[in-house]
């Protein structure tokens, strides 16, 4: 398998950045800070924002990152490709040191999702996808690290799964009523049900991993929380419908909250 050149630079952005990751979430120093809206940031996302955009600018590519600048729909509403980042998807579960954290990059192709990589740095899982070739799943070893061996070891994606009673995967931090009523819609359906909870960006990998049968998300999330899984999960097979429009979610809208969705 040979992967195209932005899809081995966000692997490689994604890596360094999780190593950046690593040494503050082994320190305990984590400098939180509480930002307008009130959602944690510590200096593990700023560091790690610096790291992955050292990696994407020189791509050339325009990069709408959580951590970056805002940038107004007005410069951005002509680009027909963009880096989209989330240099800590999971900050609440990173300061509760449960894990449960991902970097998050993915390429937008005219408001579609076409390369994503998400790297978990507390297990060395990395998924990883483009349209061409499909989506992957490889535990790494973050010291001697190689893009080659990754791609040699690597799995395709879905998987089997042995257990195959209807799951479902909700967040850990987010539950909803509404998800609670679509968990006991589905019990109902399917009988019995498997619920999972799960931070970050897990969620949509698990999906595309064949761990669970959907992820509904009946919550606020941004951009940047999902194009990465989105491209992962639709890469793997899976959809990710906006809730409203019941088409497939697209990216560098107006509007950067995305509305409710169902990943199946």
């Amino acid at each position: 398998m040979r992967l195209n050149k932005n899809t081995e630079v966000a692997i490689q952005a994604a890596i360094e950045a999780g190593k950046e990751i690593l040494k503050i979430y082994e320190s305990g120093d984590f400098d939180v800070q509480l930002k307008g809206d009130e959602s944690p940031l510590t200096k593990a996302d700023l560091a790690s924002h610096h790291k992955i955009v050292s990696f994407l600018a020189p791509t050339g590519i325009p990069i709408l990152s959580e951590e970056g600048k805002a940038i107004p729909y007005d410069q951005r509403k002509d680009w027909n490709q963009l880096w989209i980042v989330d240099p800590i998807d999971g900050t609440k579960e990173f300061i509760k040191r449960n894990g449960e954290f991902t970097v998050n990059i993915a390429l937008i192709e005219n408001q579609q999702p076409v390369i994503g990589v998400i790297f978990v740095p507390a297990s060395g899982e990395l998924y990883f996808s483009n349209k061409e070739l499909g989506a992957f799943k490889v535990t790494i070893a973050l010291k001697d690290f190689k893009i080659e061996d990754a791609i040699k070891n690597c799995k395709k994606l879905p998987l089997e799964r042995a257990d195959k009673t209807f799951t479902i995967v909700a967040s850990r931090s987010h539950m909803s009523s509404e998800t609670e009523e679509y968990v006991e819609e589905m019990r109902v359906k399917h009988g019995k049900v498997n619920l999972i909870s799960k931070g970050s960006s897990l969620k949509l990998c698990m999906v595309a991993e064949g761990q669970a049968n959907c992820y509904p998300r009946f919550a606020p999330t941004m951009e940047w929380d999902t194009a990465a899984g989105q491209a992962i999960c639709e890469h793997a097979g899976f959809q990710v419908i906006d809730w409203v429009s019941k088409k497939n979610m697209l990216y560098n809208r107006k509007e950067l909250l995305n509305n409710w969705f169902l990943v199946e």
